[in-house]
């Protein structure tokens, strides 16, 4: 796939993960708006609802005093004597049932509405009484008030009918309420308990700074002239975490959810680019292998000309030379060869170590006599270090063979001039520890992360001469886990690399 549309895919998919994630920012924020305009709608529609029973109670509580026989007698005398002398202003308004709108009444009709009893007990007749009083107390001017306090029910009602009202509107939370007075310019009560007088009422204030700036508030008390003795005022201080109660769990899943996305947005373009890599490195192993397999072929093929030419049949000499080329070539193709299979065979796991008591010091001796002459002719040389004392291990000699001949094959490529290679052996706990190391090219940390990889070749600069297909060193990694083994690299770009690698004495099958 081309890099520039790998580019545009990824900027797409950017783009809808980010509409997606403002979309769920706006759907959230717009959720706790709805929560919190409706919470306010509920809390103002509680705090009035308290207001109007503590009217209603206190209209009820001057209905029963009004009630009494002796009081009530006492009262209309009173009431009508002040009406009649013209003490009392009477010029007042309340609803009107029949009319639906306010009217004025003249003294009579309000000696007619004080003194007219229905006798009546059933509980609307009582409720009508209750509310004609009610308005007469509340709209009649000349009548003198008590205070703030003693209109209001006691303390352990006041909470009573507020915590009902909150549960009756779903507002099922932790708050505090006061009363402020407008006369004294100060909190009376608040939270269960009536306040003391301050002589500076600023100090006051500031220690219920909470109610004070509260935004929820309803007048007590609001007579016909709108004006009112008195506030209700409540503070939530869980407000926020309530309102955001309702919507935090589908904020964990929307969270949840594009964290995944993200994750899997992330692997993919991470795939995307790992097959693009692998894709590359598939195409310069198919290019290394065709140029591997084509030398051979060349040469065998101008091997075979030459034995068949008249002037090269004749001569047993020349011939045996030209076999020899035809039978090395053939060898050096079916190394090729086989180093292929034997990665197919690694990548299906079917293969089956034959496992023995394997002397390492043989093996790489062994190792080091094959790779000696190409080291020489280089002017290079290759140290071999034997410490251990218990050299045999459980292992596949093959394979364990492979592994020493392609780490010092690797060692000798790798070293832009004369190689210098060393080879050290020693006992480690339940174990033994090979370290081949030489001071060539050297690798970069990012070369380091991937020298494992199928296919994979360490750029190697101006130093063209080095061939091989990358497979070498996967199929190094492949043996040494399937020995049970460890192997670790240690290198410096122009230092060199150090393989080390971990024999167990025993494979655990």
């Amino acid at each position: 796939m081309n890099k520039k549309v790998i580019w545009v895919i990824i900027g797409l998919m950017a783009a809808a993960m980010i509409g997606v994630a403002w979309m769920q920012v706006n759907w959230i924020r717009f959720s706790i708006n709805l929560n919190e305009e409706q919470f306010d709608n509920n809390a103002m529609a509680a705090l009035n609802k308290v207001a109007e029973r503590f009217e209603y109670e206190e209209q009820l509580e001057f209905y029963n005093f009004m009630n009494n026989g002796y009081v009530r007698s006492y009262m209309e005398n009173e009431m009508r004597q002040r009406i009649q002398d013209g003490d009392i202003n009477v010029s007042i308004s309340f609803e009107s049932a029949d009319a639906g709108g306010d009217m004025s009444l003249s003294k009579q009709d309000l000696i007619n509405i004080i003194l007219t009893e229905n006798d009546c007990n059933c509980a609307e007749c009582k409720d009508e009484r209750v509310k004609r009083y009610g308005r007469v107390m509340q709209f009649n001017e000349g009548l003198d008030y008590t205070d703030l306090v003693d209109r209001l029910p006691d303390l352990d009602r006041i909470r009573e009918t507020i915590e009902q009202e909150f549960s009756n509107h779903g507002l099922n939370i932790a708050h505090e309420y006061g009363v402020y007075s407008k006369g004294k310019k100060s909190m009376v009560i608040a939270n269960d308990h009536y306040t003391v007088e301050d002589d500076h009422p600023q100090v006051m204030m500031e220690g219920y700074n909470n109610l004070y700036n509260s935004n929820y508030s309803v007048q007590l008390f609001q007579g016909q002239n709108g004006q009112a003795p008195g506030l209700l005022m409540v503070y939530f201080p869980g407000r926020s975490s309530y309102l955001w109660a309702s919507v935090w769990r589908s904020l964990l899943a929307a969270i949840l959810f594009t964290a995944i996305i993200l994750f899997c947005f992330a692997y993919t373009v991470q795939v995307i680019f790992v097959q693009k890599k692998v894709g590359e490195m598939k195409t310069d192993f198919i290019n290394n292998m065709t140029h591997e397999f084509k030398t051979p072929i060349a040469t065998i093929s101008l091997a075979a000309d030459s034995i068949t030419s008249p002037m090269i049949s004749g001569n047993p000499g020349k011939v045996q030379r030209f076999a020899d080329i035809i039978k090395q070539e053939n060898k050096r193709m079916n190394s090729q060869v086989e180093k292929v299979l034997q990665m197919a065979l690694l990548d299906k796991r079917d293969f089956q170590l034959k496992l023995s008591d394997v002397n390492m010091h043989e093996v790489i001796r062994q190792a080091e006599e094959n790779i000696a002459l190409q080291i020489e002719k280089r002017g290079g040389y290759c140290q071999v270090d034997l410490e251990a004392t218990q050299p045999v291990v459980q292992a596949d000699l093959t394979h364990i063979s492979n592994i020493i001949n392609n780490l010092l094959d690797n060692a000798n490529k790798y070293s832009s001039e004369k190689p210098e290679i060393s080879v050290l052996t020693r006992n480690v706990p339940n174990g033994l520890e090979v370290i081949i190391s030489d001071k060539g090219i050297g690798m970069s940390k990012e070369a380091r992360k991937h020298i494992f990889d199928k296919f994979y070749r360490v750029h190697t600069g101006n130093l063209h001469d080095v061939k091989g297909f990358g497979l070498g060193l996967s199929y190094v990694k492949a043996m040494m886990t399937a020995h049970k083994g460890q192997i670790d690299v240690k290198s410096e770009l122009g230092k060199g690399s150090s393989f080390i690698l971990f024999f167990p004495f025993q494979v655990e099958t």
